[in-house]
């Protein structure tokens, strides 16, 4: 025969009555007591990360694996153009300017190059360059190199190298185009990683907006630099100078390219359906 007990306070009043050899102190002729709180704490075990693949994004749907595998590889895309702009925009290899070899002595010839930052002079000797080479240079050969920042950002004077001045207003322009496109390139990969984090698609579109724009403003940079160093060209003709675009530009073209290409993935990605399930629907299908 089972024993009945009660449970009493300090105060010897009796709180809840019970039956001997039942786990817990089961309530009588009630449910056991915090089972309600047992059931919800099983029936939302994702809500503390026991199941994450059952979580939803914005738009009703679960985020796949694959999908998020095709995100990844598209941020990997989109980080190539990102450190290629970072490359370009911090060396100072954009343009070289090299006089001819016979213009000062017959022992020595003086190049330059700069970048949007700063300009460099390198002071080389004619034996070591390329007999079959008119002008002085590469710049890359080694030498007494001397490396100045430009004062277009702070006293807003213009540089002279081989007597021709510089034009501060595109030099500037070109600058700050870089700049900002290296803006949208940290926002963009901001809402990336949140879109993993959190997986929501939503944060894709935005993502590709930024990554287009900033690849569209590193190209409008290229050429509004290109177009300064005509004009520099231009401003004087009594030195005979010889000019090229050198490895650093190759850099911003092709981050340019790869950060458009990155954006319109994300663009892609960010769509209900895909665009070839779309334009060429299966032969099964109803519509």
């Amino acid at each position: 025969m089972w024993s009945t007990f009660s449970v009493t306070d300090e105060e010897g009043r009796s709180v809840a009555p019970g039956v001997a050899g039942t786990a817990g102190g089961l309530a009588a002729g009630g449910p056991p007591q915090g089972s309600g709180a047992l059931t919800g704490l099983m029936s939302g075990r994702s809500t503390f990360g026991g199941n994450k693949r059952r979580r939803t994004t914005s738009t009703g749907h679960t985020m796949s694996e694959a999908q998020e595998g095709k995100i990844k590889l598209a941020f990997f895309v989109a980080i190539v153009g990102v450190v290629l702009t970072v490359l370009g925009v911090g060396t100072e290899f954009w343009v070289e300017l090299a006089p001819l070899k016979t213009f000062y002595n017959n022992q020595t010839c003086l190049t330059a190059h700069y970048g949007l930052w700063k300009g460099c002079t390198k002071t080389l000797w004619v034996a070591d360059i390329d007999p079959e080479r008119e002008s002085c240079g590469p710049a890359e050969m080694p030498g007494e190199s001397n490396c100045t920042y430009f004062k277009f950002f702070t006293t807003g004077e213009n540089a002279v190298m081989f007597q021709k001045t510089t034009q501060k207003n595109l030099n500037v322009a070109a600058a700050m185009l870089a700049m900002f496109s290296l803006f949208l390139m940290v926002m963009g990969a901001i809402c990336i990683t949140m879109s993993l984090s959190k997986e929501i698609l939503f944060f894709l579109k935005p993502a590709s907006i930024c990554f287009i724009l900033s690849g569209v403003l590193v190209l409008l940079s290229l050429m509004i630099f290109h177009q300064s160093v005509l004009a520099f060209m231009a401003s004087d003709q009594t030195v005979p100078l010889h000019y090229e675009l050198s490895w650093s530009v190759s850099c911003i073209g092709c981050a340019s390219a790869v950060l458009i290409i990155g954006g319109i993935l994300f663009l892609l990605l960010a769509l209900p359906c895909s665009p070839w399930q779309r334009c060429l629907p299966h032969k099964d299908s109803s519509s």
